[in-house]
């Protein structure tokens, strides 16, 4: 990627403020309904576990469930959970994230990948660090948004790629695909289980805030003194709430003394205080979405994946290798479900439970299986499939 000085960024960033603006009036003006929006993720662990255990920088499949279930509960508000809040400007994204059931060349998938590298930490600031975790894993950022989790380094903790460049015709330039997605160390990822049991970021928000960036949300302050978000309902702010603590903090910015919105996803506030995205960000958010080349064509793509089905699936080609059979298990949302095979006599050769997972992929163990003919029963909140089984 080609080094961009500041005067170029100022140019691309006032052109992109106006094209975010005109095309929010033509929403509010032509009054667009906000439809849910599903985006489909990949995960990419980009870890330096030479025994391959879920260990270090080698984070588990749980730990990842946890993270998306966080954005989920963010980005909907939804209540009961840590995303909800009775703020009057607090939103509904109306936006979800849910693990690709499907792979680049279609297969099904699990949305995660775990690739080994000897390198032990990674540098997000530097174009060639984040580079180098592309070049280890990488779907394409026209259908997917690649989420790259790996040991960072220099203090940073995430890193969410702005949709500039590729949202306004002629600034194009300096774009490169492959680094669009969010860098997120694993130390911060998921909430509270494996490598992110306590401290400050231990809630799962690095990664709401992250992704807000790459849908084109600033800081709250503007990343200046009292800068600007480009957003009316977040109060003009001094600058981060870079503190450990979740008190009130207030600003004078504009000569009346205001509480800052210590709340919202986009400071840099401790995880717990954390609980808000306003409608102004919504919009600006969906907008963004809109106008972006790239984003736009991850919605039309999901559209073609399979996003958390009305009801339970299961997808499987038959004859089946015992040595590594796998089923792809569609749901609603995070459930519970059992696995049973039983013999072509009704007997039970195999019994497995699975704890509060979404959509995935489950790899079944050998156990007492042998090549022939069998029934698979998936049950899950009171919903049952059964199918025939072949495996050789």
């Amino acid at each position: 990627m080609a080094k961009v000085t500041n005067s170029q960024y100022q140019i691309r960033k006032v052109r992109y403020e106006q094209a975010i603006e005109t095309h929010m009036n033509l929403q509010k003006n032509f009054r667009v309904a906000a439809d849910i929006i599903r985006i489909p993720v990949v995960v990419h662990v980009i870890h330096n576990q030479i025994n391959g255990l879920f260990t270090g920088s080698n984070i588990s499949d749980e730990q990842i469930y946890s993270q998306i279930k966080v954005l989920n509960e963010d980005y909907r508000k939804k209540e009961g959970t840590l995303g909800f809040n009775a703020n009057p400007v607090g939103a509904d994204v109306e936006i979800e994230f849910f693990l690709a059931s499907n792979d680049p060349s279609g297969n099904p998938s699990s949305g995660i990948k775990r690739v080994y590298s000897p390198k032990t930490s990674f540098n997000i600031v530097n174009d060639n660090d984040r580079q180098a975790m592309s070049n280890l894993s990488y779907w394409d950022s026209n259908k997917y948004l690649n989420i790259w989790v790996a040991p960072l380094s220099s203090g940073y903790i995430g890193y969410g790629e702005f949709p500039f460049s590729e949202s306004v015709e002629g600034l194009d330039i300096d774009s490169d695909e492959r680094l669009d997605g969010v860098f997120i160390d694993y130390s911060v990822f998921g909430r509270k289980t494996g490598t992110n049991k306590s401290g400050l970021y231990s809630f799962g928000r690095t990664v709401t805030h992250e992704v807000g960036h790459w849908m084109g949300l600033y800081h709250t302050w503007g990343d200046q003194r009292c800068g600007t978000d480009y957003v009316a309902d977040t109060p003009v702010t001094t600058t981060s709430n870079s503190s450990a603590f979740c008190r009130d903090v207030f600003s004078s910015c504009t000569g009346t003394r205001t509480r800052n919105m210590i709340e919202n996803y986009m400071d840099y506030s401790p995880d717990s205080c954390m609980n808000i995205f306003t409608q102004g960000q919504k919009q600006r958010m969906r907008a963004a979405l809109d106008l972006s080349k790239r984003r736009k064509r991850v919605l039309n793509y999901a559209k073609f994946q399979l996003p958390p089905s009305i009801a339970l699936q299961v997808n499987f080609e038959n004859p089946l290798p015992i040595s590594s059979s796998q089923f792809q298990i569609l749901l609603p949302d995070f459930q519970d479900f059992d696995l049973v095979i039983r013999d072509i006599f009704g007997r039970e050769v195999y019994n497995q439970s699975f704890k509060d997972l979404p959509s995935t992929i489950i790899t079944l163990s050998k156990g007492n299986i042998t090549p022939g003919v069998y029934i698979l029963i998936v049950t899950s909140n009171q919903q049952v499939v059964q199918k025939k089984l072949v495996f050789y």
